[in-house]
């Protein structure tokens, strides 16, 4: 993707990576999944920075979710708490429930967020985001993640 970035966007790339999980990102997970409400299925990918598929995907290290969930608690979305995974570059946010299904708002705001579920599980999200990103490479359109 990044190698014919700047002719076709007329802007250098920015970061546009997948860092795999160490060993602290594998210990966030299992803490994760102990203390709330997503599944340890965070711990395979340490993070997603897609800077320039579309308007940007981020998937947040399981640390940085740890840690947002020790400091402000899950996200309530009615009958399910959640927590927030990641984000696109639009101001939206991922968010993961207890049966690890992952949800995007509808609009920038967590207060009462209103939710459109995009995947099954984390697995189904990042086959997701591939898709976006063979989209994007395809066609300069990443679609509606």
């Amino acid at each position: 993707m990044t190698g014919e970035f700047e002719s076709r966007h007329g802007f250098p790339a920015g970061t546009n990576e997948v860092r795999p999980a160490g060993r602290d990102d594998r210990t966030a997970a299992r803490a994760l999944a102990q203390a709330g409400p997503i599944p340890a299925d965070h711990d395979s990918i340490g993070d997603v920075t897609w800077a320039d598929v579309g308007s940007g995907y981020f998937l947040d290290p399981p640390s940085a979710v740890l840690l947002r969930l020790r400091e402000h608690g899950a996200v309530d979305a009615g009958a399910d708490q959640v927590v927030a995974i990641g984000s696109n570059g639009g101001g939206l946010s991922y968010l993961a429930g207890p049966d690890g299904s992952v949800h995007r708002t509808r609009t920038a705001s967590l207060d009462e967020p209103e939710l459109d579920k995009v995947a099954d599980d984390l697995r189904q999200f990042l086959e997701r985001l591939e898709q976006s990103l063979t989209r994007f490479v395809a066609d300069g359109e990443p679609g509606s993640l």
